[in-house]
């Protein structure tokens, strides 16, 4: 797992840098057939047709791989054929044969390798790798996968290099402290899969050029101050100009500032403290 870096040939190489994928087991090998679908792009629009999501588009072609969230195989030892890439997210992913024969992906840990064996349930070795609720998992642990409602499937950590620690443990809750630096608490009946994930090193990639952006389905964001009046609030004006006003979409909804979170959120109740939040110039001098 690391980053590899090519000559400068031409201005696009010079700048970007790609993963090695030393940890994938064959580079050239398929994916799993069995557990594989089409996905159809929608190019940020709804069932109307109409664009809802700006800036989509294009991109090539992926293959969905159909990654095991529940981890609920209980009572079999899992074998790990291998470690495969996924186009679809930015860890890698690793392709479990279990007694039955079946086959399933599940998200892959750091230090996972072909050939480890791997276990799901309520009293299983605490292993890199292995699943089980919470309340059987040790305290200081790192684990990923986490589940915000019982046999739900991991919703929480599942980017690459992500992992939350597991720091104190109650009769009904168990408080963890996730990648974003928030502090919430989880039913110890939920599952969680221990360790942390792997190709940590995504993070530290720079695409270089535009295409690698288009690759992914990005379109190009135009700036709403480079565009007519007619076009944006924030067009127009002679020379450059900061809008005159708030930043917003074309619609004129106001785009910074806003909370992102569902209201009345059930699972909200559950944050002790809050992620950091970043704040623009200087805070308000309280008054005496």
């Amino acid at each position: 797992m690391g980053i590899k870096r090519y000559k400068p040939t031409s201005p696009g190489r010079r700048a970007s840098t790609v993963s090695d994928f030393s940890e994938l087991t064959d580079k050239n090998k398929r994916p799993e057939k069995s557990l594989c679908e089409r996905l159809s792009r929608r190019g940020g629009r709804n069932h109307h047709g109409r664009i809802t999501a700006r800036h989509r588009g294009g991109g090539a072609r992926r293959i969905y791989r159909k990654i095991d969230f529940k981890r609920s195989k209980d009572g079999q030892v899992g074998s790990v054929l291998g470690i495969e890439y996924d186009p679809n997210r930015t860890c890698r992913i690793a392709l479990i044969q279990y007694e039955d024969n079946e086959k399933r992906y599940i998200l892959a840990p750091q230090g996972m390798t072909a050939g480890d064996q791997i276990e799901s349930g309520d009293k299983v070795e605490p292993k890199v790798g292995n699943a089980m609720p919470l309340k059987s998992i040790p305290l200081g642990f790192d684990v990923h996968n986490i589940e915000l409602n019982v046999g739900q499937g991991g919703k929480l950590a599942r980017t690459a290099g992500g992992s939350a620690r597991l720091l104190s443990r109650s009769p009904k809750w168990a408080v963890l402290v996730l990648p974003s630096g928030e502090t919430r608490e989880v039913r110890v009946e939920c599952r969680a899969t221990i360790g942390q994930l792997g190709n940590a090193e995504h993070q530290n990639l720079r695409w270089g050029k535009a295409g690698r952006s288009r690759h992914r389905g990005r379109r190009p964001h135009v700036r709403g101050t480079a565009m007519n009046p007619v076009a944006h609030p924030l067009g127009g004006g002679e020379g450059r100009s900061g809008g005159g006003r708030h930043p917003c979409s074309p619609t004129g909804v106001l785009s910074k500032g806003g909370s992102t979170r569902r209201k009345n959120n059930v699972s909200n109740r559950r944050i002790l403290r809050r992620r950091k939040t970043k704040r623009y110039g200087q805070l308000p001098t309280p008054k005496k």
